[in-house]
Formats: C-alpha cells, structure tokens, sequence
C-alpha cells in the first residue's frame, strides 16, 4: 500500500476521460461478478478497519503543519509488522453493499471522510460495524491528482475543530479522512479524489462551447467569479479566450441568502456603473459574473459571496414557489388587554411594569440573563418570571448573517447539561437560544448576538460595521485582544471586534457605586488606575476596555464585575460531564479549586470543590473522574 495512486487515459462512449487505477490492486466491481459474489467475502481484499489504522496513527511522529495538527495514516501492512499480537489486526472490513442512488446518499455519507455523501459502494467492518466508502477503505497513502499535479496528495486525519478547508473536487468542507497537500494546503475527498475527470465538459447555460480541462499549474483569472485560484480545477475555451474553475461552471441559478430578504438570480453581465457585493461590501467589476436581487435593482453579490457557507443553504431554488421561503411573522406574545400580555414560551399572564423601586441584581431577565435595572419590563403576576420588554418583543424566528437556516427561539438549547455555548460569542448561557433546527449544524446563537444585525453601530467607532467572513483563522480582536472567529469589521479601517466585546452591555450596575458604569474603550482612566474589585493595576492586565463610572473615578474589569460566565442564572443546577453543579451567589471571593484565583460573582460548587466558571468546573470534574477511576 505504499504505492502512489494515479490517473490514466480512458475513452469510453466516445468520451475521453482521466481515470482513477490503484497502485496495488485491481477490484472487480461487485455487479460484475453477480449477486452471490457480492455476498462471497472470500473474493473480496481484506482490508484494516480505518478505525484500527486512525488510533495508531495518532500516535506517529511528525512535523507540525501551519498551526494545526494532522494526522499520517499508517498502511495496513506496517501496522501488521508493528504491532503483530494486536487484537485489532483481525478487524477487517468486507463489501457490504452497494448504493442505487448514484447522486447522492440517503444514509448520510461514511464514518471516515464525514464530508462527503455521495458514495456508491461501501464496506462495512465486522468488528464496530462501521460503514466506509470503499474509496475511502481502498485509498492509498498517497495519490498523484491531475488537480494538483506538482505535488503528490498525502492520506491525513484532519480534526473536525480546526479550520475548514473545501474539498477541490466538490466544493464542500474537507474533514476526518483527506487527502492533503503540505505545501500548498490542498484538499480532497478520498472519495471524490477518485473519481473519474472528463477530459470535455458541456455547460450551455454557462457557456455556449465544449470546455477543455487545463490541467496544470495555472494562474488564470476565472470569467465566472472573477478570482485566481491555482489549486482549484480549471476548463478553457480555447476559441473565445474564455476560463472558468469547475465549481463555477455548476452555480446555481436562483438561491436565498442569509444577508438578504430575497432571492438573488445569477446574472453573466451587471449594468455599468459602480456597485459594492452586499456580503462583502466590497467592490464588484462589472466584467464578471454575479447574483442580483429582482426586486432591489442596486442589490448585487459576488458570485463566490453568494455561495459561501454561512450564506448559503445549498438549495437551488428555480422552479421552486418563492412563497416557501418567506418567514413567517408570528408575534411573540399575545395582548390580553393594556399592558397584559400571555408570552409564547410562559404560561402565566405577564403584566408591565415601568418603575424599578430597588434595584435587585438576582433578578434576571430569564431571556437574555441580564439584570433589570432601566427601562420597560415584564413580570410574571404568579411567580417570579421576568423579562425585558425588548426580550418580550424579540422575534420568534431570525435569518441571521451568521448562518444560512432559520433559526427559531427557544427556552432550552435541548442539551442535557442545561446551558449552550454561543457559535457567535463563545460563551455559556443558560437563557434563551435561537437555533437551527437541522440537527446536523448544531449552530446556536443567545439573544443578544441573534439580535445584531448589519450594519451594526459599537460603540465609541465612527464607521458602521460588518459581519467578518474570514473563517481561515482566528483573528485578533483589537478591543480584548484575543482570538475569535465569529467577528465584525469595519471595511474602511480595518477595525474588528469580536461578538463577545461587541454584545457586552454598555451600562451596568455595581453594588457598591449609586451611579451607573458606562463601557470605556481605548480612553485614558481618571487618576485611579486600579480595578476596584481586584485591586490590580490597569496597566498591568493590559486592558483596554472596562466598565467606568465617571463621577466616582471606579473602574473595574469586565472579568471582575461580571465574572467568566455572566449568562448563567443564579441559584441553577446543572451537570457537567455527568456531575451535578450548583450556582451560588455569596459576597466572599473564594478561590477557584482549578485555577486558584478568586471567584467573581458567581461560584459554581461541584461536591464540595469550588470553581470560578463552567470552563474551571469542566476540568475539575475530569479530575474528579480520573480519581474515582483510580488514575
């Protein structure tokens, strides 16, 4: 198995093509050998359990690459060698069965590329019971790919929580078993890595002449999108000097979009005159091609914004009724008379109140988990249930920038440990959450990161801001410093700020100031230095931002005031890793059992260890497990 997989010449029909043969062997395909063949396991090559071959490969040696990590897979036969007497060496997998479905598969892809669906034939182990593409069981650890031919592509384990890479051939996100290359980072399927490459392609709705495949290092200029991509495949059309990359010659014709109200067509040529992509919100040359909206003549996107993959559901939508992807405007309460309202996900009657006699800071809102301490609010006139008049009003479905399905609110996140993490902000809530329906995107937002739409005004920066759609890596965050994905930019100076710093409350109270503190960024502090809370000085944490009151010169940290985990409702329990933790609310400052810095705000007690947050408990309770297992 230490052989290169390559490609040959193939004419079949007529049609020349680049055909995909194994170093080391040749499979008959199970059709061709009838259906008793099919069930003969005796006729089929055994091969290694992929599950087997990614635990030992884990533990190979190998330089690191960019600052991720990858996995070599090991050969079947070096693990035969290295490890003789391991009981997995029996773990064979054995044809299973083969797909009816040529264009995609309804069992939802297989257990190794977890990226790809769109197998024909599969393996299944005799051991776990996994099932696996039979291009992903049969993939040698290297392969010579006309897409990428300077360089030989390696067999790699990818982590699913690094960056997304797209696969070259289809398009979609690369992860779990690919093919990659070192130097240029380029990326396959094993699955589509083998599949058969058409030395011509028609596309009359693209282009009105038979396309040639180009395949070699290249740096042209794609007529479609507009850009230079030298990794990804390319066709020309040598008569009317015309290139496209292959993805592009398959845009879809009408999509809906998460930046837009509605659908968007593909158009070849765009009206002269200057225009800005509305994803973007740079500029677009005319001379390519775009998507533009019907209905809002100055509305225009790139045709790469367009199908990017927190914009796009990837649904075609031509011939479908436009009326299906309208939201539907249902309101959130119901008006039982003036200022009595039934919200939807509570069922006692709420009644407003427009004075706050004493201010309470163990009284949230049970949507957002913030105090009330100004403005409108509606409480419950049977128990304790509060929430802001703007949580009461905040819709019950959003289409929001950040993701392409709708999102619908709900009480719980559905998990069995009581609260979510924000795929916006990075935090622990345990209020409300807006969240996709589809199992498969486990994507949730908390209100306040929901309700943020463009273009967003922060505070205290002239220019309005925009959802960054940089998801290579973490960038820096110019107000806490720190790296995140999910951020919003400014497109004329380049300032960013993550949705953690940008949902932060601009008023707060403090227990022990009359006054309100207001949010300060990037200001020189009054001649007190100091965090009134931890006493450290300013200059020494670094801080850029903190909350201020200016009559009484307080500053404070937003760590101090608010704590790690200021989502968390008081007096809650809740499990982490199967443990139960409970949530108190005391005026003394233990310290934290894990990272021995005292606790701010809120204490989270697990048996009788006390931790400073979520994140301090979650490894205090693996400590404990480790314990009781006797490690």
């Amino acid at each position: 198995m230490a052989s290169i997989g390559g490609f040959h010449e193939e004419e079949k029909d007529g049609n020349l093509s680049m055909v995909y043969h194994h170093p080391t062997l040749q499979t008959p395909s199970p059709s061709s050998s009838g259906e008793a063949a099919s069930h003969d396991h005796s006729l089929q090559p055994l091969f290694l359990c992929l599950t087997t071959r990614l635990s030992i490969s884990r533990f190979q040696k190998h330089p690191p690459l960019d600052y991720y990590t990858l996995f070599p897979f090991i050969s079947p036969i070096e693990f035969s060698t290295r490890f003789p007497k391991h009981p997995s060496i029996h773990y064979h997998t054995v044809f299973s069965f083969q797909c009816n479905n040529k264009e995609f598969d309804a069992r939802g892809g297989c257990d190794a590329c977890n990226g790809s669906s769109f197998g024909t034939e599969y393996y299944c182990c005799d051991h776990c019971y996994k099932v696996y593409h039979k291009e992903c069981v049969e993939s040698p650890l290297k392969i010579k790919h006309p897409y990428h031919p300077e360089h030989s592509l390696q067999l790699f384990h990818y982590p699913t929580n690094y960056r997304n890479i797209e696969c070259l051939c289809c398009g979609r996100v690369a992860q779990t078993l690919v093919y990659y290359c070192t130097i240029c980072q380029a990326i396959m399927h094993p699955l589509c890595a083998m599949k058969r490459i058409p030395f011509f392609l028609n596309q009359p709705t693209r282009h009105d002449h038979p396309l040639t495949f180009f395949h070699r290092p290249n740096f042209l200029i794609c007529d479609v999108c507009g850009l230079l991509r030298k990794n990804d495949p390319t066709y020309i059309c040598a008569r009317c000097n015309f290139v496209s990359h292959k993805d592009c010659l398959y845009s879809p014709c009408i999509i809906k979009i998460s930046r837009h109200h509605h659908r968007i067509s593909y158009t070849s040529s765009l009206q002269s005159g200057d225009c800005s992509c509305g994803v973007c919100h740079q500029s677009i040359i005319n001379d390519y091609c775009a998507y533009t909206c019907l209905k809002c003549s100055d509305y225009v996107v790139h045709s790469r914004c367009a199908i990017g993959q927190d914009v796009w559901d990837g649904e075609e939508l031509e011939g479908v009724p436009e009326e299906d992807d309208i939201i539907q405007d249902v309101r959130p309460f119901d008006t039982i008379s003036n200022g009595v309202i039934l919200y939807f996900l509570h069922e006692h009657h709420l009644r407003l109140e427009v004075n706050i006699p004493n201010y309470d800071e163990n009284k949230l809102c049970q949507v957002c988990v913030c105090p009330i301490f100004e403005g409108n609010f509606y409480s419950c006139i049977k128990c304790d249930y509060i929430i802001h008049e703007t949580c009461a009003n905040a819709p019950r479905q959003v289409q929001h920038g950040l993701h392409p399905h709708l999102l619908t609110l709900k009480a719980k996140s559905g998990y069995i440990d009581d609260f979510f993490i924000c795929n916006a902000c990075e935090r622990v809530s345990s209020g409300f959450v807006y969240q996709c329906p589809i199992r498969k995107c486990d994507f949730d937002l908390d209100v306040r990161c929901a309700l943020i739409s463009e273009p967003f005004d922060y505070k205290d920066h002239k220019h309005p801001l925009f959802i960054n759609l940089d998801r290579e890596e973490k960038l820096i965050c110019q107000v806490c410093e720190r790296k995140y994905y999910r951020q919003l930019n400014c497109i004329e100076c380049n300032f960013i700020v993550c949705f953690k710093c940008s949902t932060l409350p601009y008023k707060v109270r403090y227990k022990h100031d009359k006054h309100f503190l207001e949010l300060l960024y990037g200001k020189e502090v009054c001649h007190k230095d100091w965090c009134e809370v931890c006493e450290r000085d300013l200059g020494d944490t670094n801080t850029k931002v903190f909350y201020w009151c200016d009559e009484c010169c307080t500053t404070i940290h937003i760590e101090c005031l608010l704590g790690e985990d200021p989502y968390m409702k008081h007096d809650q329990n809740f499990k982490v890793k199967g443990m139960e933790v409970q949530i108190l609310h005391q005026s003394i400052r233990p310290l934290c059992d894990y990272c021995k810095n005292p606790c701010q705000g809120k204490i989270f007690k697990l048996y009788t260890n006390i931790a400073c947050s979520v994140k301090c408990g979650f490894h205090i309770s693996i400590d404990l497990r480790k314990k009781n297992m006797g490690f």
